[in-house]
């Protein structure tokens, strides 16, 4: 009878520990169950929140900026005359100045800038050696920085400076595909190539300025392997200086050369070059008819498809270029809305403008604008409205523009400085600028 009740006991207990065991079980899968329901919304609101956050920034593509924009293109009124006494600075929130008005000078300022050369990874592979006095050489030779060159053009003036060959030592040039660290743009005397022993050394010549762009498209050919079926043409005369340098940093930026034509019409060294494309060339010729001529624009059809890209005046073709997008090619800035760098020369220093045309290559990949005579036109306001950025709820959201400013304040004065930075400045779609941030 003992054993009996000994063994329902035991039975007893097991079947409350049993019990409480189920329960317990029963209870764990309720918890985990109520957590992953819990997951769930919490993704759930999560997904929404990220479906609210794409529908307002797909509203805020669409949303109306004409108010902003007529706002933005009005040249300020009240200007404070105070404003450049006791400056300290040069540099701005929105604008970087490169304050140097001599262009060799700032040829290594800009290299200093864009290839900081403190390791291997920024270090230039190749730089360029390019006359001051030829504006027509230095710009061709612009095609050469791109890739896989990837260094600035420095400036010469029948010689090789001093600072020069000391920015030469500080970058340490890797060498491009070719080994080549140093590449010499036109004529130079022994004495001043022998400077250059330390290096591998590479000069690219010409006959004539058309002779030499054929060339230095030939150069960067060998270098990348192919020809490219997209050509800028410009005018290699000096009144076309302004109109023609537009395309600087564009060609800086990417595989694309410039070759010239002149008033007696299209050089054979042109014509060669685009008969050495066997599949047929889009050209893009640069400037307006009186920059161009028609005439010089019906030939050049005679070897592929050719688009006009002009301006009235140098500001208006700088922002026409930058403007400009070819869907099909993909040729072109197609810059006409926020979130950009750019960089503001004067028309009276087109050497300093190409000596910029690295800031196109890296860093914020910023095409040329160009100030008349240092001021800011109508149609540069308008353009300016057009790409000014603007956030819907954050500032921090974004999209930002940058400025890169050419020259001192003698050719770009501080007052326009200031002008741009505003221009540039990121502001609220609902009118109340940074209120509450």
């Amino acid at each position: 009878m003992k054993k009996s009740k000994a063994t329902k006991l035991m039975l007893v207990v097991s079947f409350l520990l049993l019990s409480m065991l189920l329960a317990a079980c029963t209870q764990a899968e309720e918890d985990h169950a109520g957590h992953q329901d819990i997951e769930k919304s919490e993704e759930m609101d999560h997904m929404d929140e990220e479906m609210d956050h794409e529908g307002h920034q797909g509203d805020s593509v669409n949303v109306d900026r004409s108010n902003l924009e007529q706002e933005a293109a009005k040249a300020p009124e009240n200007l404070n005359n105070l404003a450049t006494d006791e400056l300290k600075v040069v540099n701005t929130k929105n604008i970087t100045r490169i304050n140097e008005d001599d262009p060799i000078q700032l040829s290594i300022h800009v290299s200093q800038t864009v290839w900081p050369a403190t390791h291997e990874e920024n270090q230039p592979g190749t730089v360029i050696l390019a006359p001051l006095n030829q504006w027509q050489y230095s710009l061709a030779a612009l095609t050469l920085v791109h890739h896989p060159n990837d260094g600035p053009m420095l400036y010469l003036d029948g010689e090789i400076s001093e600072d020069v060959l000391n920015e030469l030592n500080r970058l340490q040039p890797k060498g491009n595909s070719e080994d080549t660290q140093v590449l010499v743009v036109g004529d130079l005397p022994e004495a001043e190539l022998n400077k250059l022993n330390a290096y591998n050394v590479e000069q690219v010549q010409g006959a004539n300025v058309a002779d030499f762009a054929r060339n230095i498209e030939e150069k960067f050919t060998e270098t990348i392997n192919e020809v490219h079926p997209n050509v800028i043409i410009g005018s290699s005369e000096e009144d076309a200086k302004e109109y023609t340098i537009s395309v600087g940093n564009w060609i800086a930026h990417m595989n694309e050369s410039v070759l010239y034509v002149d008033n007696d019409g299209i050089p054979q060294e042109t014509i060669d070059a685009l008969n050495a494309r066997e599949n047929g060339v889009t050209i893009y010729l640069v400037g307006p008819e009186d920059i161009i001529s028609d005439e010089i624009a019906q030939e050049l059809e005679t070897y592929g498809t050719v688009h006009r890209i002009e301006g009235d005046n140098p500001v208006a073709q700088s922002i026409e270029f930058a403007s400009y997008k070819d869907a099909e090619t993909g040729f072109g800035w197609g810059i006409t809305s926020p979130g950009h760098g750019f960089v503001f020369s004067s028309t009276n220093t087109p050497e300093l403008a190409i000596a910029a045309a690295p800031f196109a290559h890296l860093g914020k990949h910023a095409p040329m604008m160009l100030l008349d005579e240092g001021e800011i036109t109508d149609e540069l306001y308008q353009y300016l409205a057009k790409v000014k950025p603007a956030f819907q709820e954050e500032p921090t959201e974004g999209p930002y523009n940058h400025g890169f400013i050419i020259g001192t304040f003698t050719d770009i004065p501080f007052i326009t400085q200031g002008i741009l930075d505003e221009k540039l400045e990121i502001v609220s779609l609902g009118g109340d600028d940074h209120g509450g941030h």
